[in-house]
């Protein structure tokens, strides 16, 4: 399948701090591609700089065939944006905002009023059309502010933290859309810190601090990062038996997990002797099992992992 977006090498610098570090990934035409990592980690950058908004210090990128240092005007009429902050106007209403981004994407008359009774039934936003923006809520001004950088029909589709913010059945419903437009042939490119979002990714980048950690589907990650296994602990006091944990040979590192513990141990550790360890320093223990590693797991060891090496 031919790539819509293929990045080489990509390195961006702010006077002496590296934002960005020899980033180099594919998104195929029609895929998801997420990219996982925390607030300051450079993917807003890598997106910015798919844009042409900013030019790469160093490295090359093409977005359907464009070059991003050359052909930006050209690769803007191709894409859409959505920012985690919206970008919509509070003071105009759902109608006004969807004929302002119109006129920026300069999407024919003819087609204008077709075109906006799709988003409107898109976004669940019929009979709100006349609703001052600044009164809806989360999940509305979510699916308008898709609604609006989707509105000229473009190839590819850049969501920057798309569902920061809004409340879970927001969220589903939202991904709903996103997966409909990928089945018809939309590259998406999405950065979030929602692992079960990540999970439905066709494939998925770890961005920490400018460097890619991992690249891959969900499922190779999960399979490849994780050297051991993952213990998954119930016990009543938790941060007490974590700290435990960490000072146990065996045991790489633990973490809270839901209402438990995932603790990262060398393959195949003897749970009966880890239970006991536990037991012997006061820690009730409910339940001890191995589970396989969620992306959770895989993101916690890369960061662990980095971070040991400062």
């Amino acid at each position: 399948m031919e790539n819509a977006i293929e990045i080489q090498n990509l390195t961006k610098k702010f006077d002496d701090f590296l934002a960005v570090n020899n980033v180099s990934f594919n998104v195929k035409k029609g895929d998801v591609f997420g990219f996982l990592g925390p607030n300051g980690s450079g993917k807003t950058t890598v997106i910015r700089m798919i844009m042409g908004l900013i030019s790469p210090t160093s490295g090359t990128g093409r977005v359907l065939g464009y070059d991003i240092k050359k052909d930006s005007e050209k690769i803007r009429n191709h894409i859409g944006y959505m920012s985690q902050k919206f970008s919509l106007y509070e003071d105009l209403t759902v109608d006004e905002n969807l004929d302002f981004y119109a006129g920026v994407y300069s999407v024919p008359k003819d087609k204008l009023e077709q075109k906006k009774k799709e988003i409107l039934e898109m976004a669940d936003l019929v009979g709100r059309e006349n609703m001052i923006t600044r009164n809806l809520s989360g999940g509305w001004k979510q699916r308008l502010a898709l609604g609006c950088s989707i509105i000229h029909e473009p190839e590819i589709l850049l969501l920057d933290e798309p569902t920061g913010g809004v409340d879970p059945i927001a969220r589903r419903q939202f991904w709903d859309i996103i997966y409909d437009m990928s089945k018809k042939g939309v590259t998406i490119l999405v950065t979030t810190h929602y692992m079960d979002e990540a999970e439905h990714c066709n494939s998925l980048g770890f961005l920490y601090f400018g460097d890619i950690l991992s690249l891959d589907t969900s499922k190779s990650i999960k399979e490849k990062v994780i050297e051991g296994d993952i213990i998954e602990i119930k016990v009543r006091n938790i941060l007490k038996s974590i700290e435990l944990l960490k000072s146990k040979k065996g045991v790489e590192d633990a973490s809270v997990y839901g209402a438990g513990i995932h603790a990262m141990t060398e393959s195949n550790i003897d749970l009966d002797q880890l239970k006991g360890y536990l037991t012997e320093n006061n820690m009730e223990v409910y339940s001890m099992k191995k589970v396989k590693p969620t992306l959770e797991d895989v993101f916690v060891f890369l960061v662990e992992k980095e971070r040991k090496k400062i």
